[in-house]
This record gives structure tokens, C-alpha cells and sequence, in this order.
């Protein structure tokens, strides 16, 4: 065990299966004597949580060790996570790093920060992808109002594009059981959302002769967790009969994150995906004919290599034509070890660019489209933030609200009717 009274430091980089992630290693840490203090002040370790789905997320992880050099010269720094994973060499050589830590060895990190000599070269702690076989449920607590759960890790596709499965291996998760207990603990803890999170959410089970419907239904039997929300969902694994029992809940609500990429079948091949647009538009009819309300978030990938003029005006009108809530736009970034970065006709810079303003401009559309539509409307908002004598928070179906209050109605679920937008947010009005 360590010594009382030192202190630890997080930084979490990229998605909220992270985010979990960092929250399981901070409890170790605290088992180990460390107390946890702010990224921002003093502390003995700093950890940084990293991301490596883009050439940037690399980037941002360097310059975030810059930054604690330069607060903190002498304090001990670990990387953890999917860039080192990845690319333990090219983190060895940033100067600074004392530790990095692999996906199997992650959780451990306390102990292999208490038991190395930290003085002398970077420190790397790498096993084989393929050994990652253990399952290891995460869950976090820094939130007071929601808790984002891990039910799932590692993705048994091959995607030409993602280095995810080289990064968290094959497809795992636990059993129903356990993330009911993990449930229970988080409604103990007066949380009032969780987001079903993972890497590749809909394989749930897929060992062990479970599914993510059979999950659904013991979470929604829960007591103390008010809402649920699932992080984001492929199109084909996103069922009929999960649609229907969303539908039907009270507790699962009417928000979709569903990762399309393109709107071109050629393209969708190329990239190996398990489905074509065919499907995705059914399952987005399907969603608005038993829940037509429901916001629906969709993930586009602009310049993949081979995207034509033809192939990007077949996204663009896609999805135009689909009822959705908002995109994710992402530039298409190279990354070492995908099949994508051997595909010789690339997208130059400059056209990846502009590509990316026109989708955004369509998110906007989509948005504000979808605002309007629920001006008039009344619907339960989770407080979660109070500042200068506003009240923030989201409706069921995924739009922020504000409303005038007061501290003590953080974490309370108040029913509002939706006014008017104003930027990303709308305004709202209480309930007489």
C-alpha cells in the first residue's frame, strides 16, 4: 500500500467509455492511499487517459504532458489507454512520460506505479491485444447526476478505417447480473441517468448466449435509476424489438446515437461496414413511427480515400432526406495498421475541409428543424447544472434547456414546456 496523502491527477482524452475507465482507475488509486485532486493543481501523479482514433487525439496527449511539465516538473506522468496501447515507442519518446500502460494492464496502474522505478527511462507496460480477454466493468461517479456504465469492450469488426480492435482487442463484456449489481450501486449514489456505454454496445452477450435486449429489460427493472440512455448503437445491431420496448419504456428514453459514416453504399463497403443505406433508413423510419419525437444523433465520416464528388452529393442528400436530430461530422484521419491508409485515390486536405463545412451546415438544419418542432411541447428536464441563477439540463430526448432556479433544484427532474431556441440550447418554462 502507498503511503497516505499523495495525490493523483486525471485527464481523460476522447470517448466516455473512458471516462469510466478513469473513474474505476481513480478508485484503485484511492484504495492505494492517494487522494484525488484537481488536473489543474499540484499533485504527485498525473494520468492521462488517451485516445487514438485520429492523428489528433496523438497530438492533444502530447501537448497535455507539456502542460503538466510545466506546472509540475517533477511529478510522475502516466499514459494509459488506446495510444499507449497503440504506440507505446512514440510515447517513450516524449520527454516527461514515466509510465505507459497497455489495455490489459491499465486497471493495475497504482501497482505498477508502487512497485517501478520511475526515475530513468520511460517505463512500458504492453501485453499482446489478444490476450485482452478479461472483462473489466467500469462505471463513473464524478457526475452528480448521471453515471455513464460500462457494459461492453473490444469490437470483433474489422472496420478498414478504426484501429479500435488492435487498441481494446475482441468483443467482451459481463454478464447481466453483474451490471445489474454495478446498477444498484450507482442508484445508491442518488443518480438519477445512466448511459449504456461500450465500444461496440450491441454485441453485448455475445459469449455467453446473452443480449443488450436482455440486458435492457432486468436495467429497466432497476429501482432508484430514473433514466437511460445508450451511448451509441450500430444500425444493425439496433433492433426492432429494442426499438418497440424503448418505445414502451418508461425508463429508456427517446435518444439514438447511431453511427451511419456515409451515405454511399460503395463507400459503406469500402469501409466494411455491416450494413447499406437500406437499412439505416429503415431503422430511422422505424424510430419515428413509435417514437416521433425521439432525437437521433448520427456519426459521418468526410473524406474517406476513393470519396468522389458523386459519393460525398449521395451523403448530403441521404441525409437530407433522413429524419435525424444532429451529426457528428469527423474528418477522415490515416492511422497506422487500417486497410483504409493502402487505398491510393486520397481526398486532398482542402476538399475534406470544405466537405466537412457543408455537413455541418446540414447538422445545423437538422438541429434547429428539430428545435422547432418541439417548441410548445412539455418535457421532463435532469437538472445538472446551476450557474449565475440559471438551471441547465436535457429533456428525454436530448435537448439542453435552461431555465431561472436555484441551487437546490440540481439533480430534480422538473417538467418544463419547451419556449424558444437560442444557439444550442432552448429556453424553457415551468409548469403552473
Amino acid at each position: 500500500m502507498a503511503t497516505p496523502f499523495k495525490t493523483v491527477a486525471f485527464h481523460t482524452l476522447g470517448c466516455k467509455l473512458n471516462y469510466t475507465e478513469t473513474s474505476t482507475i481513480a478508485r484503485k488509486f484511492n484504495s492505494y492511499g492517494y487522494a484525488q485532486v484537481n488536473f489543474k493543481d499540484l499533485a504527485d501523479v498525473y494520468v492521462i487517459n488517451t485516445c487514438s482514433v485520429t492523428n489528433n487525439a496523438d497530438k492533444k496527449a502530447r501537448k497535455v504532458v507539456q502542460q503538466v511539465l510545466k506546472r509540475s516538473p517533477f511529478s510522475k506522468i502516466a499514459m494509459v489507454g488506446c495510444y499507449a496501447q497503440l504506440k507505446p515507442e512514440d510515447i517513450a519518446q516524449i520527454p516527461g512520460v514515466n509510465i505507459a500502460v497497455g489495455t490489459s494492464e491499465k486497471f493495475n496502474l497504482p501497482h505498477h506505479i508502487e512497485s517501478t522505478y520511475l526515475n530513468g527511462e520511460t517505463v512500458v507496460i504492453k501485453t499482446d491485444i489478444k490476450s485482452a480477454d478479461t472483462f473489466i466493468p467500469s462505471y463513473s461517479l464524478g457526475y452528480r447526476t448521471r453515471s455513464f456504465l460500462k457494459v461492453q469492450d473490444g469490437c470483433n469488426y474489422t472496420c478498414s478505417f478504426c484501429t479500435i480492435p488492435l487498441a481494446r482487442g475482441n468483443s467482451r463484456s459481463a454478464t447481466v447480473n453483474n451490471i445489474v449489481l454495478i446498477a444498484e450501486k450507482i442508484a445508491a449514489e442518488n443518480i438519477r441517468e445512466v448511459v449504456i456505454t461500450g465500444v461496440n454496445v450491441g454485441d453485448f452477450g455475445i459469449h455467453n448466449g446473452e443480449s443488450l435486449f436482455d440486458l435492457i429489460l432486468a436495467l429497466d427493472k432497476v429501482e432508484g435509476i430514473d433514466r437511460y440512455r445508450i451511448s451509441s448503437i450500430e444500425p444493425n445491431l439496433l433492433t426492432n424489438e429494442i426499438i418497440r420496448f424503448i418505445a414502451e419504456s418508461e425508463k429508456f428514453l427517446p435518444h439514438f446515437h447511431i453511427p451511419l459514416q456515409s451515405g454511399s453504399d460503395t463507400i459503406l463497403k469500402a469501409m466494411r461496414r455491416r450494413y447499406q443505406t437500406d437499412l439505416f433508413a429503415g431503422r430511422i423510419n422505424t424510430i419515428k413511427s413509435k417514437l416521433p419525437d425521439a432525437g437521433i444523433g448520427v456519426d459521418v465520416i468526410v473524406g474517406f480515400p476513393g470519396e468522389n464528388d458523386n459519393h460525398f452529393k449521395q451523403t448530403c442528400d441521404f441525409l437530407e432526406l433522413m429524419d435525424i436530430s444532429y451529426l457528428h461530422v469527423f474528418s477522415y484521419s490515416e492511422r497506422d495498421q487500417t486497410d483504409a491508409i493502402n487505398i491510393l485515390s486520397k481526398v486532398r486536405p482542402e476538399i475534406i475541409r470544405e466537405r466537412s463545412k457543408i455537413l455541418h451546415n446540414i447538422s445545423r438544419k437538422k438541429k434547429n428543424k428539430f428545435y422547432e418542432r418541439n417548441i410548445g411541447t412539455v418535457k421532463d428536464v435532469l437538472i445538472e447544472n446551476h450557474e449565475e441563477g440559471l438551471l441547465s439540463g436535457l429533456t428525454e430526448n436530448y435537448i439542453r434547456v435552461q431555465i431561472a432556479g436555484k441551487m437546490d433544484e440540481v439533480n430534480t427532474i422538473i417538467p418544463l414546456m419547451m419556449r424558444y431556441s437560442y444557439g444550442d440550447e432552448m429556453i424553457g418554462q415551468r409548469i403552473d
